[in-house]
């Protein structure tokens, strides 16, 4: 009979990995976590924030397209690098993205139809086609000079271009913009807006049971470690915040703090700590007189040193559990304070924001603008509970493989 070496954590993963449901979970969280950090490398709207407003195309249906003349911005444009775009960065539009039904050119003008529901062709815009191909200086005019023209960029530099150039450049202006899941009420890509929304409630999740376990595992492990007065003290602290309903005591922290980004994960963090302080306590309770515990005392070792190297490794497991469910709770508090108007703040995008921003649309054929992002959420929660489940039954010492 062979013995099988392997450490907790191989045996756990290969536990997890054979919970379907657990795999699931690890699936989405793994795709979620993907296009939160790509950020907008893979967004089909790369601006800040997904922010790009064309109000004459807002709240179109899913696979709504339409062709966008690009006309360039007479401002110098900073272009970012790939790694600031990713996570809260973006890509600011050099141009005007203006929506158009049709085209022509008279001369050295474009004439524009703009677009129109009701397809009018009165709608019309008339651009110097220079000025739809280069950022130009409005404090200077340009000259023409027989069939060449002087263009004056913003840079200080005089840009010399024939017309027939200029014009077999216009065709590259013009692009199809598609919107695989419509737009928003402000003319927004929808799917850019979900896609960035999960940044923020992934940070504010991650963030949270960071500063919830930090606070949790200190107080918890003092509390069961030293018991008597001590104990009681965070004890009392611990029933006290607990008896407080957990979405007033968010409220009342952020309101403390100020509305903002980074206030929502601190208020959600530090209301989050009691349920990890009592697991952990209860775990110390349990094992504080154990022999190594006993041996460790017994070699000299500081108290420190004991809790740190050979008490909490061994409760990790219950932590490790609640910590899942602690990311489930941090995503729906903050859809929740995002909705209320107390979370992330616009433009800033949020799940539970779009919820706010749409949910009047319900009864509509425009339900989908809120579905959407409840569905995304309801997923991620989702995801985090079946991996919290799985984690649970694979730490269970009790569990074997029927191998």
């Amino acid at each position: 009979m062979q013995i099988k070496d392997q450490s907790l954590v191989s045996e756990t993963w290969k536990k997890l990995l054979k919970n379907k449901l657990a795999l699931f979970g690890i699936i989405i969280i793994i795709f979620f976590s993907l296009i939160a950090v790509l950020g907008a490398l893979v967004r089909p709207d790369q601006t800040p924030d997904a922010n790009n407003q064309i109000l004459e195309v807002s709240r179109k249906k899913p696979g709504f397209e339409v062709s966008i003349l690009k006309v360039e911005l007479n401002k110098k444009i900073e272009v970012v690098s790939p790694f600031r775009m990713m996570f809260f960065g973006g890509q600011d539009l050099s141009y005007n993205a203006i929506p158009i039904s049709k085209y022509s050119i008279v001369g050295d003008t474009l004439i524009a139809v703009l677009y129109s529901e009701t397809e009018s062709d009165f709608l019309r815009k008339k651009f110097h086609v220079a000025d739809v191909l280069y950022a130009i200086d409005v404090s200077k005019k340009i000259e023409k000079a027989g069939s060449n023209y002087a263009i004056p960029l913003v840079d200080g530099s005089i840009l010399t271009k024939n017309l027939n150039s200029m014009l077999n450049e216009i065709p590259d202006r013009i692009i199809e913009n598609y919107f695989f899941l419509g737009t928003d009420k402000f003319g927004r890509d929808l799917l850019s807006r979900v896609m960035a929304g999960s940044v923020v409630s992934l940070s504010v999740g991650f963030i949270a049971v960071f500063i919830s376990l930090l606070i949790g595992i200190t107080l918890g492990a003092i509390a069961g470690y030293y018991r008597g007065a001590i104990d009681e003290l965070i004890m009392w602290l611990i029933n006290v915040v607990w008896s407080v309903p957990t979405i007033l005591l968010v409220i009342a922290v952020t309101l403390a703090l100020g509305k903002g980004f980074s206030q929502v994960f601190i208020a959600v963090g530090l209301t989050m700590w009691v349920e990890v302080a009592r697991v952990v306590r209860g775990q110390i309770l349990s094992i504080r007189e154990r022999e190594f515990v006993e041996a460790g005392k017994a070699l000299g070792y500081s108290n420190a040193r004991i809790i740190l190297k050979h008490i909490l490794p061994n409760i990790m497991g219950p932590v490790i559990v609640i910590s899942a469910a602690n990311f489930a709770g941090a995503i729906l508090i903050e859809a929740g304070l995002s909705f209320l108007g107390i979370g992330a703040q616009i433009p800033m995008p949020s799940w539970g924001g779009m919820i706010k921003d749409h949910y009047h649309y319900i009864t509509t054929d425009l339900a989908y603008l809120a579905i959407v992002p409840g569905i995304c959420i309801m997923l991620l929660v989702l995801a985090f509970m079946l991996v919290g489940n799985g984690l649970r039954e694979a730490l269970d010492i009790k569990s074997t493989d029927n191998a």
